[in-house]
């Protein structure tokens, strides 16, 4: 496939002390697989047990234990790539790759390596208003090692194997990426996808969703720099910093004079700095050979062919329809397809209304007071029926703008029918122009210097429409009130 990464714009260009740089990030990302038993084994992935609670003979390695591939792990993993458009490889291998460590109780991963169950695919990312496509160089199934604890005990470490045998799907970018902003919005979209697909929750809390970063600085158009891969960073914000502080840490060796030595480091938050871990692997250390308790895993085109059908409406395409179907403008369109119950609430809120002000009342008033209460929308107090309603009300003139957000902090506090609400709190904004007349009338009357005013700068009529709303308590009519104004000051 080829490569549709555009290149670093100048924005992207960092300054050092003799000269502009361009960073280069690649992203291994290692998402768990939404499945309730592990890749080889029928132990439970739930999180949150009891330590070594969740652990079988094959996840402890113990002698005579084989593997099972789980079906659905695979199916997951393919799904995955369908979501990512990618090349599904009909035939792939598992292998062991070797290494030691005590929470990795065989002394090897089950993992794959030259053959993968995913080939190469691309995802689209959104960076200040323009579109960039990421290379997706790979997909593969591998299983999860177990969990060092080292601060129970000052003398002593534990393992926790819960982890141990859990699916995880590693999927690797090519090196297209070129800030940190890049970096955060290409995992940003990667794990909506996942989400939309129901493959990864994409919890980063948990762990079931983590990133390892791969930065290297070089001067614009110059070959690849020496790369260090930041390990396991565990949040989108954190990934923003660990390339910003990588980047700049490379630049400031290599402009004193220094080289940067391949490796592996680890981001520290607290103190806002990268430091080492230990020398970055190549693929001969780690001693791949084809596990010899794995078959290759096969499958027919006709069965790929049966899990594409089942997939849903993916973030990109629903943006598309969301603004031709609406009329929705691409911003609201992106905000309301991050999420997918989002996407939905919104479509259930404007079935048969007024596309762009759903949006506007779902996005400006809804999902900001969620925000701010720190609520999700599955906890949201106000359903998408009763902001249909209060839309409703806003169309057909019962209400005013100013109106519907009073009725929506009722709505949200209360509950009830928002129809029910107008007419019983006497909510309605007042259409008759005699009234809305009178009070304009006063309000001239009151203010002569700024009758003076508004003829010589007709922008000031904002101000008596303030007035003459403020008299109606907010019930009149802002459109009648305009007209009236303009008609009685003679301003166009």
């Amino acid at each position: 496939m080829a490569n549709k990464a555009s290149s670093a714009t100048n924005s992207n260009l960092i300054p050092g002390a003799t000269g502009d740089w361009e960073v280069v990030i690649g992203m291994e990302v290692h998402a768990q697989v939404n499945s309730r038993a592990k890749l080889f084994s029928g132990a439970s992935t739930q999180f949150g047990g009891e330590p070594n609670d969740h652990v079988s003979l094959v996840d402890a390695a113990m002698p005579g234990m084989l593997p099972v591939i789980n079906k659905e792990c695979v199916a997951q993993a393919i799904r995955t790539g369908l979501g990512l458009k990618a090349q599904i490889n009909l035939k792939s291998v598992f292998d062991r790759k070797n290494y030691f460590y005590p929470d990795l109780p065989q002394g090897y991963q089950i993992s794959q390596y030259k053959q993968p169950i995913v080939g190469e695919g691309e995802i689209e990312i959104e960076i200040d208003g323009g579109a960039k496509t990421v290379g997706i160089e790979r997909l593969h199934l591998e299983q999860d090692a177990g969990k060092s604890i080292h601060d129970q005990h000052p003398e002593f470490s534990y393992v926790d194997l819960n982890r141990s045998g859990v699916a995880l799907m590693e999927i690797v970018s090519r090196p297209d990426l070129r800030s940190a902003k890049e970096a955060q919005a290409y995992v940003t979209k990667l794990r909506t996808i996942l989400r939309y697909l129901g493959t990864c929750d994409g919890d980063m809390e948990k762990g079931n969703l983590r990133a390892d970063v791969n930065v290297s600085v070089r001067r614009p158009g110059d070959e690849f720099g020496t790369r260090c891969e930041i390990k396991n960073v565990n949040s989108i914000r954190f990934i923003g910093q660990a390339v910003e502080v990588e980047a700049r840490r490379q630049i400031d060796i290599i402009e004193d004079g220094g080289t940067i030595d391949q490796e592996t480091r680890l981001f520290d938050s607290a103190k806002g700095e990268t430091r080492s871990m230990r020398s970055k692997e190549e693929a001969h250390d780690y001693r791949y050979f084809p596990d010899p308790d794995l078959l290759p895993l096969e499958f027919s085109q006709s069965y790929v062919d049966e899990l594409a059908k089942d997939l849903p409406e993916l973030p990109d395409e629903k943006k598309a329809r969301l603004v031709g179907d609406f009329g929705l403008t691409d911003y609201d369109a992106s905000v309301l397809v991050a999420e997918r119950e989002r996407a939905d609430f919104f479509e259930a809120a404007a079935k048969g209304r007024d596309g762009k002000q759903t949006a506007n009342f779902v996005i400006n008033e809804l999902l900001g007071r969620l925000n701010k209460e720190g609520h999700d929308l599955a906890d949201s107090p106000v359903s998408a029926e009763q902001i249909g309603g209060i839309v409703d009300l806003i169309s057909n003139g019962t209400i005013s703008g100013k109106i519907a957000k009073d009725l929506f902090e009722i709505v949200w506090s209360e509950g009830g029918d928002p129809a029910e609400i107008v007419d019983k709190r006497g909510m309605k904004q007042v259409t008759d122009t005699g009234a809305i007349e009178k009070a304009v009338d006063e309000v001239i009357v009151a203010n002569p210097d700024k009758v003076e005013a508004v003829k010589a700068k007709p922008s000031m009529i904002g101000w008596f429409v303030g007035q003459v709303m403020k008299a109606s308590g907010g019930k009149a009519n802002p459109k009648a009130v305009n007209d009236i104004l303009k008609k009685k000051l003679g301003v166009e």
